[in-house]
């Protein structure tokens, strides 16, 4: 299978990168970020061989040549995002609603889709979140689920497409991997992580997701397991882990 993956510096994205760095059924791996893959971060020893990186600023607007490579790709894990404190509602908006209504538009446009089968699809992953509002009538703007509907709107009325969401729980960095929490977390997210994590873990696993989990079950998903699933809410991500 050939993988995009956007996001992949950030805590789910980084951690389904290594996931799929070491699943040999993923042949090859697309990066597509604004910049360059940042040094600290430890990847298995495959990830050179493996990798691709495009480095891409605007994610609303992709060339004909761009489009066309991305859609060589079998599937996406959309693991872009980022907590909305200190951003306005039209920034946030146009990172968790235009970035990615705008990538599948110019996928399919390219012919991502075209004559693919049915089972066979371009598979689209979308990380969400567990607290994310279908009725999109929260007040808190990274609750509203306009995303999630529009993107399974979009992959039930384009045949070639198919759209997958996850909703993990809370999650923080690997602790196999120092490194991740210095570089993602600020001062006071580090504090919280070591705080909330064993609450979370111990009193409130059902609002809680392991980070190997996340990665492992996204992988999973783009390769095509589970395909009649459209929503993966974190109990059932927890569970298809064997966790409870």
């Amino acid at each position: 299978m050939r993988l995009l993956l956007t996001g992949a510096t950030g805590v789910a994205g980084l951690s389904i990168y290594r996931a799929a760095l070491s699943d040999p059924a993923v042949t090859s791996i697309t990066l597509l970020l604004r910049r360059s893959f940042p040094e600290w971060a430890v990847l298995p020893p495959n990830a050179t061989e493996k990798t691709q990186t495009i480095i891409h600023s605007d994610y609303v607007s992709y060339s004909p040549d761009l489009a066309s490579s991305l859609a060589q790709h079998d599937a996406c894990i959309w693991a872009m995002g980022k907590a909305s404190s200190g951003m306005s509602e039209a920034d946030y908006t146009r990172l968790t609603y235009d970035y990615p209504m705008a990538f599948i538009k110019a996928l399919r446009d390219a012919g991502a889709g075209a004559e693919r089968k049915k089972g066979e699809e371009f598979r689209l992953v979308y990380i969400s979140g567990e607290m994310a509002d279908p009725t999109q009538t929260s007040r808190q703007m990274w609750a509203r689920g306009r995303a999630e509907n529009d993107l399974t709107a979009f992959a039930d009325n384009t045949p070639g497409f198919a759209m997958h969401i996850l909703r993990p729980g809370y999650f923080f960095p690997s602790k196999d991997y120092p490194a991740d929490r210095t570089n993602q977390r600020g001062t006071v997210a580090h504090y919280v992580d070591r705080a909330m994590a064993p609450i979370y873990s111990t009193v409130l696993p059902s609002f809680y997701t392991p980070i190997d989990t996340l990665a492992t079950v996204g992988v999973e998903v783009a390769k095509g397991h589970w395909k009649d699933v459209v929503l993966f809410r974190n109990k059932l991500i927890r569970e298809l882990r064997g966790q409870s």
